[in-house]
C-alpha cells in the first residue's frame, strides 16, 4: 500500500455539524460479532430493543463466531421473543475463521440494508445510538460515520484511570496522523463504500477497523463524519492482566498497520527515560498530587497515573516488537457479485 499521509483532504476529515432530516430512514443492518457472549447478550439485547430507530427499517444480525457457551440458544430465544414486537433479530454463524472481522464479513454478505452499522457484544448502545449514527448519511458524500465510545460505570483504580484519560474514546482514532478512522465498536459504513474498497481482512485479529476505514477513504472521496451523540458504552479493563492485553493489542495493531501502510511506529522509551519518569513521579508528582487530593481537586487514584501510563506504554511496546503481520492477512474479502440475468433467446 502507498504511504498516503499526504492524501488527507477536507473531503475525508471528520465533520462535526450534522444535517438533519427526520424523514431520512434508510434500511439499516446492524452487525454484531459474538463469541461466548452468554454474559453480555441479555443487556445487549435489551439495548437493541430500546433503540428509537424505526423497527421496520432495521435488522440486527448477530454473528456467532464459534461460541462454546449458550450464545446460540440465547439468540434463538430472543428472536422468538421479540418477533411479535417487530424487532428483527437474525442469527448467523461464522465457524470457518476465528476472527471478529470474518464474523463481520459474514454479516455484511447477509445484510439487506443500505447502511451497515457495527458494534460489539460487550457494548451498550444508548437508545438514540442508531438514529444519530444513521442521520449523517443524509449527505450522499458521507461514506463513514463514527460514533463515540463512553465508559460504563467502573469502581476499580484501573477503570478510574482509563476513564480519566478517555482510553476508549474515538477522538483518539479520529486524530490519527495518517487518516482518521473509527473503531468497530461504533461505526457505520455505506454499503456502496464496501463495493469498491472491499470488506474487512478476515484473517486480521486487530487493526482491521483502521484498515477498512483507510481503504474506504482511499478508494473514493468519501467523507468521514463524527456523530458524537451516537454513543455506546463499554466497560474499561479492571485488572492489570486485562489492561496489559489491551495495550499489547494496540501495539500489535501498530505493527500490522505499519507493515500494510508504512505508517510510523510508536517511539519506544529508553531505560533512562523510564527511570527519569519514575524519579519525577516520586519526587515531584506525588507531593503535587497529594495537595490536589487534599483540596478535592483530584481523586486518590491520580497517584498512579504515571506508573500506569508507563505500564501501558511498555505493554504496547511489547506488542509492537513481538508481532508480525501474518501472510494471510493480505487477503481482502469482497461482496459477492450478483448472478447475471439469464439471457433469453428470441426467435
Amino acid at each position: 500500500m502507498e504511504n498516503g499521509a499526504a492524501q488527507m483532504s477536507p473531503q475525508i476529515s471528520p465533520q462535526m455539524s450534522p444535517q438533519s432530516n427526520p424523514q431520512f430512514l434508510p434500511a439499516v443492518s446492524v452487525i454484531i460479532p459474538v463469541y461466548n457472549g452468554e454474559i453480555d447478550l441479555p443487556e445487549l439485547l435489551t439495548c437493541l430493543a430500546a433503540q428509537t430507530y424505526a423497527r421496520d427499517r432495521v435488522e440486527y444480525l448477530l454473528v456467532d463466531n464459534g461460541s462454546r457457551d449458550r450464545t446460540a440458544e440465547l439468540i434463538q430465544t430472543a428472536i422468538a421473543h421479540h418477533a411479535p414486537t417487530g424487532l428483527t433479530l437474525r442469527y448467523l454463524n461464522e465457524t470457518t475463521i476465528q476472527s471478529s472481522y470474518a464474523a463481520r464479513n459474514t454479516g455484511i454478505k447477509a445484510a439487506t440494508g443500505e447502511i451497515l452499522a457495527f458494534t460489539d457484544a460487550d457494548c451498550r448502545p444508548l437508545p438514540n445510538w442508531l438514529s444519530d449514527l444513521v442521520q449523517p448519511f443524509v449527505d450522499p458524500a458521507v461514506g463513514l460515520v463514527v460514533g463515540e465510545v463512553l465508559a460504563l460505570p467502573g469502581h476499580t483504580l484501573l477503570e478510574a484511570y482509563a476513564e480519566r484519560y478517555e482510553t476508549l474514546s474515538q477522538k483518539h482514532t479520529l486524530a490519527n496522523t495518517f487518516l482518521p478512522y473509527g473503531q468497530t465498536a461504533n461505526l457505520a459504513v455505506r454499503r456502496q463504500a464496501f463495493v469498491k474498497a472491499g470488506l474487512f481482512r478476515p484473517h486480521m485479529t486487530t487493526g482491521g477497523d483502521a484498515d477498512l476505514c483507510w481503504r474506504v477513504q482511499q478508494s473514493a472521496p468519501w467523507t468521514l463524519f463524527f456523530a458524537e451523540t451516537a454513543a455506546v458504552r463499554h466497560r474499561h479493563r479492571s485488572t492489570l492482566d486485562e489492561l496489559k492485553k489491551q495495550w499489547r493489542r494496540y501495539g500489535k495493531s501498530n505493527r500490522y498497520l505499519h507493515e500494510l501502510y508504512g505508517v510510523s511506529l510508536m517511539r519506544e522509551l529508553t531505560p533512562k527515560e523510564y527511570l527519569y519518569r519514575i524519579s519525577r513521579w516520586l519526587l515531584k508528582e506525588i507531593p503535587s498530587t497529594a495537595k490536589k487530593v487534599i483540596t478535592g481537586q483530584a481523586k486518590p487514584s491520580s497517584f498512579l497515573d504515571t506508573p500506569l501510563g508507563l505500564f501501558c506504554h511498555h505493554a504496547r511496546t511489547e506488542g509492537q516488537q513481538q508481532s508480525k503481520l501474518p501472510d494471510n492477512a493480505h487477503v481482502i474479502d469482497h461482496l459477492p457479485q450478483p448472478n447475471p440475468e439469464p439471457s433469453v433467446n428470441t426467435p
